[in-house]
């Protein structure tokens, strides 16, 4: 009688760490690829998908360097949730992780709550954090403090 498929560490098969996979394909990992391999070590794909709001095999296609999406994006979600990066904002008047930014950025107009209507408004002000006004985060230019 075949006793089904083993439940295991969710490899299929490859012992290696994400940490190892991801210097694998990277050679010298960027720094936040190595905290996302960390992170997928420590919590699993789903976990380090849910810290980011991102799908388990995204985490799988960035620590593989395999992803054809806007690594600047995933990269900006990463250094916020995992590596303390935060940014001014106009809508807060304070400052907040840049992966919670990104979630206001992403968030529809909605007239009838008065907080949302005010950070939808806010990011798309000449807010310099939103994705639409910024440039790429090899390119430099903006305030964000890590």
């Amino acid at each position: 009688m075949n006793p089904g498929p083993k439940v295991g560490n969710g490899r299929n098969g490859d012992n290696r760490s994400f940490l190892e996979k991801a210097a694998a394909a990277w050679g010298p990992a960027p720094d936040w690829v190595v905290e996302f391999a960390k992170e997928a070590d420590a919590h699993g794909l789903k976990g380090a998908a849910a810290t980011i709001g991102c799908s388990a095999s995204l985490v799988s296609n960035v620590v593989n360097n395999k992803y054809p999406g806007d690594l600047g994006r995933i990269e900006e979600a990463v250094r916020g949730a995992l590596m303390g990066k935060t940014v001014w904002c106009q809508g807060v008047g304070d400052d907040i992780a840049r992966h919670t930014c990104l979630d206001w950025q992403k968030k529809p107009f909605v007239p009838t709550s008065p907080d949302r209507a005010r950070m939808y408004r806010a990011c798309r002000d000449n807010c310099p954090h939103f994705r639409a006004h910024t440039p790429k985060p090899s390119d430099g230019g903006s305030d964000e403090r890590q």
